[in-house]
């Protein structure tokens, strides 16, 4: 934003389908001291940029439409909706319908003309107050949506004695609205939900030494947090005391529970076990990995795929297209093709019914809102439906090897142990050593050996810079540390062997001496995460080419790739080499995706089609940076998110070619004079309603492997 200019948030209640939108935005854009407008449809906000000052203006051209604009103020808290129609209107119009029917069932059986007039302006005043008022609006406004098309159709009906075919249009019409918004909320209430997994008051220590419940919304940093078994967890944040298994799968995905002890990070809308935890806050409710989960899938709908950029023009086009269409059929028809005027112009009036093309602008956004909230439950925090729907185009992906393949967490692989020398005497006294050392390999031995055994006592230890430790037990000197230091004696036939497998495998090399001879060599190794041989299988059906790019050695990097079954791999990368391999692969390989830890990567990630973070649980770099952050650390979401993508493209495709192709059907009956009102109403709505449904089967299906 830059100097003179201002942001105004708005909450519109009546903003909740595209043709509101439409409305708002001709109103707007043709306004200078507008700058830009982003429309929240789902959530029913909208942003506006301006000049400084012209916030107020804002409002009332808004208000002048018909609506209510809220003013959101910086801090306030995602407000829970209103369904958009309650059981008052649903009660309306299903009398209405009634009415409509027993109209149309008089004039069918000639009943006095008076009776049906009545019956069906009952119907339409029932169910036409509001459309007629937005109709009126709209065309204010020279905008020709569904609401002023319909207004004019009813009108015309009236004006030439239909009036059962009137009430019928109405009511329909009215009764599809209500499901459509009722199946819209829906699939508003499943982005909307993922703040609902926190709860809104937590237990926090007060500074009277006292436990007390305080909206989630206040607490600060800081705070110290208690949370009882079977509660959910209200805020990120440490654990202080207490230990428990914590469900995490509302925000990673994970299946099973992870045991949370102190030191342990907490996430809010996770669900604690058995156990009482106590936890200090790291930072605010809006700060918490799940608020920025939510808004990052909020802000990830104005992120439009490619087919919902087609959908967007072609609409544009079509209903000026189809209108002026309608008025040229009504007047031009008689003369052209014979015929009364009045019938003509009854045509023209179903013909203005077809024209809207709701169905078809809102057969795109449900579909990926409703995709975008089953990647978040699943552990995947996609950026924007583009990148969701290119994701089934993937041709290659590049993967780095430490933290994506392997868990980044090294660990004894195997040892070697000089004959006539106790196997437990040398594990007790390397884990001794290990245990008080700070190099990561000594703690990798450590962490395997703890609890295995138990260390020796030792004295006058002493830590020695860049080379290990060493201590004395029972008057005799031990050193456990690099090789040089230890000894420059010649190793063993037996350990030199044994050292050069591992070395191929590559694994680092921790050596234990007694009296600077070596006794001990401890292998220690990354390991692969479980599954990922099942995952680059699945990649392979899929039709994906996978390669393993590591800045770690080389024959590290393939030991690791021929375990997961990747026929591809090279180590000893720089950054830069990483970003020319990817550039390389865009050209000659198609869509290209790489997967790294979203920091040491990031030249690469930016540089592919498409880029997926791992790690991303916590890390704020790694939900900046990638378009797809994978928060669960689990490599078989790629595959599911390229099935995700395929279903979502087939949805999109399904969608449009229904809305056109029953717009086309209906269109071509009423040229004929063979389609009645009433039945453009269920070309019109019933096209709007069918996609929509269709949309939502994406918030419960899991595509398939």
């Amino acid at each position: 934003m830059q100097a003179g200019q201002e942001l105004t948030r708005l909450r519109i209640e009546q903003m909740d389908c595209p043709v509101e939108e439409q409305l708002i935005r001709k109103k707007l854009e043709g306004d200078a001291q507008v700058i830009a407008l982003q429309f929240h449809l789902m959530q029913r906000q909208l942003d506006v940029l301006h000049t400084a000052g012209y916030g107020s203006q804002v409002v009332s051209a808004i208000q002048r439409l018909g609506m209510d604009p809220v003013l959101i103020q910086a801090g306030d808290q995602p407000k829970t909706l209103k369904p958009s129609h309650g059981k008052k209107t649903l009660v309306m119009v299903i009398s209405a319908v009634f009415l409509a029917l027993l109209a149309e069932l008089g004039a069918w059986l000639v009943w006095p003309s008076w009776m049906v007039i009545v019956l069906s302006v009952i119907a339409i005043a029932l169910t036409g107050g509001t459309v007629y008022k937005k109709g009126l609006i709209a065309l204010t406004n020279r905008n020709l949506n569904i609401n002023a098309l319909m207004s004019i159709a009813v009108t015309g009906a009236v004006l030439l004695g239909e009036w059962p075919e009137a009430a019928m249009v109405m009511s329909l019409f009215a009764l599809a609205e209500y499901i459509e918004a009722r199946s819209l909320d829906r699939a508003r209430r499943a982005v909307d939900g993922l703040l609902a997994l926190a709860p809104d008051e937590v237990e926090v220590f007060d500074e009277q030494g006292h436990w007390h419940l305080q909206p989630a919304q206040t607490v600060t940093a800081g705070s110290l947090v208690k949370v009882k078994p079977g509660a959910r967890i209200g805020l990120d944040g440490v654990v202080q005391a207490g230990s428990s298994t914590v469900n995490q799968a509302p925000i990673t995905g994970e299946s099973l529970p992870v045991l949370k002890q102190s030191g342990d990070r907490l996430y809010a809308g996770s669900i604690n076990g058995m156990g009482e935890l106590q936890y200090r806050t790291q930072g605010t409710y809006d700060e918490s990995l799940l608020a920025r989960i939510a808004i990052s899938v909020q802000q990830a709908q104005q992120s439009k795929a490619p087919v919902q950029r087609f959908v967007d023009r072609f609409s544009q086009v079509y209903t000026p297209i189809v209108t002026f269409g309608a008025l040229a059929l009504a007047l031009l028809g008689p003369w052209l093709f014979g015929g009364t005027w009045l019938d003509w112009v009854y045509k023209a009036l179903v013909l203005l019914v077809i024209a809207c093309p709701c169905a078809l602008v809102i057969s795109t956004p449900v579909a990926v809102v409703s995709a975008l909230a089953t990647a978040a439950k699943a552990g995947l925090l996609v950026k924007g439906g583009l990148h969701l729907e290119r994701a089934r185009r993937l041709d290659y992906l590049a993967v780095d090897k430490t933290g994506t393949i392997t868990a980044g967490m090294p660990v004894l692989q195997d040892q070697w142990v000089a004959p006539a020398y106790p196997l437990e005497t040398v594990e007790q006294m390397a884990y001794a050593l290990a245990s008080r050392s700070d190099h990561p390999a000594s703690q990798a031995l450590a962490r395997s050996l703890e609890g295995a055994v138990s260390a020796l006592p030792v004295k006058d230890f002493q830590a020695v810079a860049g080379a290990g430790v060493m201590a004395t037990q029972n008057g005799v000197s031990w050193q456990l540390g690099r090789l040089s230091w230890l000894s420059h004696a010649p190793l063993s036939a037996d350990l030199i062997s044994w050292q050069k497998t591992w070395q191929q495998a590559g694994a680092s090399f921790v050596y234990l001496a007694k009296a600077q001879q070596v006794v001990a060599a401890f292998a220690i190794a990354d390991q692969i995460k479980s599954g990922v041989q099942a995952v680059m299988a699945d990649l392979s059906r899929l039709g994906v080419k996978v390669e393993v790019l590591s800045g770690d050695n080389s024959a590290a990097v393939q030991h690791v790739a021929n375990q997961a079954g990747i026929p591809l791999a090279q180590g000893d990368l720089l950054p830069e080499d990483k970003l020319r391999i990817i550039t390389e692969r865009t050209q000659t390989e198609g869509f290209s995706a790489m997967v790294g830890d979203g920091i040491n990567d990031a030249p690469a990630l930016a540089k592919a089609d498409l880029s997926f973070a791992m790690g991303a649980l916590g890390s704020d770099m790694a939900i900046e940076t990638a378009d797809i952050a994978i928060m669960n650390d689990d490599l078989a979401n790629i595959p599911y998110t390229i099935r995700l993508s395929q279903r979502l493209h087939r949805v999109l495709v399904q969608n449009i070619s229904a809305a056109i192709g029953i717009k086309l059907v209906f269109l071509a009956l009423a040229i004929a004079g063979v389609a009645t009102m009433w039945m453009a109403v269920f070309a019109d709505v019933g096209a709007s309603l069918l996609v929509v449904l269709n949309s939502l089967r994406l918030l419960k299906s899991t595509p398939s492997a």
